[in-house]
Parts: structure tokens; sequence; C-alpha cells
């Protein structure tokens, strides 16, 4: 038996996305062990447990240390924790969303390493002043990289041999639960239309001038947010009688959410923040068979240009709502054909296949006792370099038919996911 050990700078309670969609497929194969970074607790140090999913366990410890994250002070506490997490005699995968947890490696001694990265961490406000030396040495010592999106597979395909760009998909069923337009959401159902929404995390990537500029381009319109807000001053955030902000809302609830909107809107800033995002909702927006307005965010321009509206300033971005709202049915048919097609090509259930396949067929790491060296590395350079903190945020999607070239892919070198399952198939056929 395999486990996977995930260590996560998301909490699987937080927004529903990558994370949780791929590992509670991934969990019909394997028991997941979810590992979130610790919480204060002024008591003695323990691992606390729960079962979102089947076969799935997230763990989060509690410690009486405030540095937030994986931070270099929290690992005394939280190796010893780690050690014993997989039943003994086990295998172990090694399964990172953030390479700041690179030094808790050294306690598994795991049979595959895998990164799994969904955004450019180091891009995002405040990253831990080690991001970028553990990220190096965590691509040093993995098996396997995972890449949420074209552009971060760009960034990452020079600095590994086996980098597999794997977008983010979409639960197409669940999304056209948003079809039965009669669907109501409690929190929107006295807001009138036309009613423009947008879901998500409230961060650095949300581009508030440009909500409050939309909202005052037509008083008549409503913009419905919802999202928790996070990194951010809430007093940044705009504030107009047209303007409702829903908080936070649960995975069930999105569908209830779309099935009331004629517009989906994608503001995001265009930062450093947003270089590489990738972001889900834009298949989830499509499946729901809304027009959808965006800013260039390049993995969404590159795929979806021609189905989704692409605007470079607030003028542009309000001319596109005003076209969205006039379609004729001739546009609108034409619209819902295009995102049919897009749709239908991708799912979480395929990606998850894919990967399963990658984690079976590659090989075992020869020298299980580099894991400890690169791990016991990290954690020399964490005491070198004190005060790290945990990062918080993300989200990631992007469309496969342009994730770049698989040269040599059953070789060990570059390629998209799926021609490199193929060709590592091929081999062990042979």
């Amino acid at each position: 038996m395999t486990t996977i050990v995930v260590f996560s700078h998301l909490r699987w309670d937080f927004v529903f996305q990558r994370p949780q969609h791929l590992l509670s497929r991934l969990a019909q194969h394997y028991p997941v062990l979810f590992v979130e970074e610790p919480e204060y607790d002024d008591g003695a140090a323990f691992m606390q447990r729960s079962s979102p999913a089947p076969n799935v366990t997230v763990c989060r410890a509690h410690t009486p240390i405030h540095a937030a994250g994986f931070h270099d002070e929290q690992l005394r506490l939280l190796q010893p924790m780690v050690a014993q997490l997989a039943p003994p005699g086990e295998d172990v995968i090694a399964w990172f969303y953030t390479p700041m947890a690179l030094p808790l490696l050294q306690a598994l001694q795991p049979a595959l390493v895998v990164y799994d990265c969904m955004d450019e961490l180091a891009s995002f406000k405040n990253p831990p002043k080690q991001l970028l030396q553990r990220e190096s040495a965590l691509l040093n010592r993995a098996d396997l990289v995972f890449a949420g999106g074209p552009s971060l597979y760009e960034a990452k395909r020079h600095r590994h041999a086996s980098v597999h760009c794997f977008p983010s998909s979409v639960d197409v069923v669940h999304f056209q639960q948003a079809l039965d337009r009669a669907r109501v959401h409690p929190q929107q159902a006295a807001i009138p239309h036309p009613r423009l929404g947008f879901y998500g995390v409230l961060d650095e990537r949300f581009d508030p001038e440009l909500v409050g500029e939309l909202a005052d381009s037509h008083p008549e319109w409503q913009i419905v947010l919802a999202g928790p807000v996070v990194k951010i001053d809430p007093a940044r955030l705009p504030r107009r009688p047209n303007i409702h902000y829903l908080g936070q809302q649960p995975y069930a609830a999105l569908p209830e959410l779309l099935a009331g909107w004629d517009v989906c809107l994608m503001p995001f800033a265009i930062n450093e923040a947003t270089r590489f995002i990738s972001p889900t909702k834009v298949l989830e927006y499509m499946a729901a068979r809304l027009p959808i307005v965006s800013t260039p965010i390049a993995d969404v321009a590159n795929p979806y240009g021609h189905v989704v509206a692409i605007a470079g300033s607030a003028r542009e971005f309000i001319a596109a709502c005003e076209a969205a709202l006039a379609q004729t049915p001739q546009q609108r048919r034409h619209m819902v054909e295009a995102m049919g097609a897009i749709v239908a090509a991708t799912s979480w259930d395929n990606t998850a296949r894919q990967m399963a396949e990658l984690l079976e067929s590659a090989p075992a790491h020869a020298d299980a006792a580099a894991a400890g060296t690169a791990a016991a590395s990290a954690a020399a350079s964490a005491q070198a370099l004190p005060g790290a903190t945990g990062v918080f945020h993300a989200a990631g999607t992007a469309n496969a038919a342009h994730a770049a070239t698989s040269a040599g892919a059953a070789a060990g070198a570059t390629g998209t996911a799926a021609e490199a399952a193929r060709a590592k198939t091929a081999a062990k056929s042979a």
C-alpha cells in the first residue's frame, strides 16, 4: 500500500480548488494525508486529524509557536509528528504544494516526490525569504513536477527533466446545475438584474479600482462579489449601492450563484501576482454557459480569447460587459457552442487519472537517502536564514491545448502529461 502525504499552504476547508479536486479523486487509489500549516495553541503540541472526504485525512498540527506557516521555528515540533503520519512499512509519495515544507521531507524517506506547482508563490504578497531557495532544492529532489497552466509550465520546464503541464479542469456536471436558471441563491434573491458576478479570493490579484469604475459606469448594474478578503485592506474595496459582497461561499453553492448571473467577471489586476495565474473559474463559468469578461491574463487570453471577452482597460471592460448584456440569440448560440466544446474536452477525472498513471510508471527514487539529504540541506539553510513565514493563497487553471511541447517524453524530457503517460506506457509494454 502506498500513501500520499501532501504538504499544503492552503487549508482544505478554504476555497475549494485544485488540491481538493485532485486529491479527492486520487484518494480512490491511495490514502491521502493532507498536512496543513500549523495552528497556534498554547498547550502541548499535537496533531489534529479530520476526514473531510473519503480516504482523505487532514492533519493540522497545533503548536505553542506563533510563527505562521511552515516556519523554521516550527520544524523541531513538526518533524516527529510528520514521521508518525504514514503507517509503518508503507511506501510514501511526498506531494508538495509549497516548497516551504521541504525540510519535513527527511522525516518520511519517500519512494517518490511530486511538486504540484499551482502558483508562482514567490510573486505573491510578502513571500518567505527562503521560498526561491527552497523551490530550487525541491526541483532538484522531485521526481515529477506538475505545472498548473501553460505560463507556469514555460517557467519551470527548463528547470527539471520531467515537468508535465496539467492545467486545472472543471467538474462539468456540478457547474451545469447552473443551467437551471430557476435556482436561487438566498443572498442574491433580492438583488435586481442585470447581475454581473465574480467569485473567488479577493486579494492582491483583484482589481478594486476596475470594479469601482464598472459600478459607477452603470448604476443600474448590480456587481456581485463572492469570496473571502485576504492579504489586502478591506478599506481598499469599493463601496457602492450596486456592489454586493457575499463573503466566502461553499463549493456546493456556486451553481446557484451562477444561475442568477447575467455576466461573469474576471477583474484581475495586471501585476506580478497575476503573471502566471490560470484561473479555474473560467472553465466553471463556461460550464454555466454565461458570457465572460476578463482582463488580459495570459492563460485566459491565449487559449480562450475566442470565447472570453478580453479587456485591457476599464473603458474596454465596461464596453465588453455592455456587449455581453446585448448579445443577440445568434451570438449567444455561437458562444454556447464554443464553450461546450472546450469544457467537453477536459475533466478533473481525466487529469487525476493521467497523474495516477505517471505516479505508477515513475521509477522509485534509487537513493532514498537523497530525500533526507535535500531536506536536511533545506533545514540547514532555514537555520541560516531565520524569520521565514508561511505563504497563503492561490488559484489556477488553463487549457492543455497550449501546454507546449513533448519532445523526448519517453526519455524523461519535458512534455505534456498525456504524452508522457502514453510514452511511459508504451515503454513498459515494449
